[in-house]
């Protein structure tokens, strides 16, 4: 294990975007609440590719808000699968899931990778109205800020 080169110089940058990162993904949670901490933990994803990797292609505004959106209408479509509770069909339709999102999201030009967790989230915990606006709301102020704060931040990676 080796420290950045970069860090030594430019440790304050560092440390205030991760600051940045942990107060967005703090908001979020007060929002979204702890029982979809399956879909936090692909919003805490996408803060990592907006304030350490903000030049990133999968950081732009269209692919965190597509791949997201994505990820949502298909998660949620297959959580009302029958047979959830078996281990064989329950594990078919997460996978199914994931590379339907997977797929649309190259399809449509929206890759995002933390947005398959997102699709992952849905099918687990299911759709519900209070998800919908705090994921929607959550993806819409990360892209908000990927846009706005990009002359401002650095590539940390």
């Amino acid at each position: 294990m080796k420290i950045d080169s970069q860090f030594s110089s430019h440790w304050r940058i560092y440390v205030l975007q991760s600051v940045y990162a942990s107060i967005t993904v703090f908001f979020i949670t007060l929002v979204l609440g702890m029982e979809h901490a399956v879909v936090i933990a692909s919003i805490g994803a996408t803060s990592f590719i907006v304030f350490a990797m903000p030049n990133n292609i999968s950081g732009q505004p269209k692919r965190i808000i597509g791949g997201h959106l994505l990820g949502f209408f298909v998660g949620s479509c297959f959580a009302v699968f029958p047979l959830m509770h078996f281990l064989l069909f329950g594990a078919l339709w997460h996978a199914l899931a994931v590379g339907i999102t997977l797929f649309a999201m190259v399809v449509l030009d929206f890759e995002h990778p933390p947005a398959a967790g997102t699709a992952l989230g849905m099918t687990v915990t299911g759709y519900s109205h209070d998800a919908a606006i705090a994921i929607i709301t959550s993806i819409i102020l990360l892209a908000i800020i990927s846009h706005y704060a990009k002359p401002f931040i650095r590539d940390l990676v």
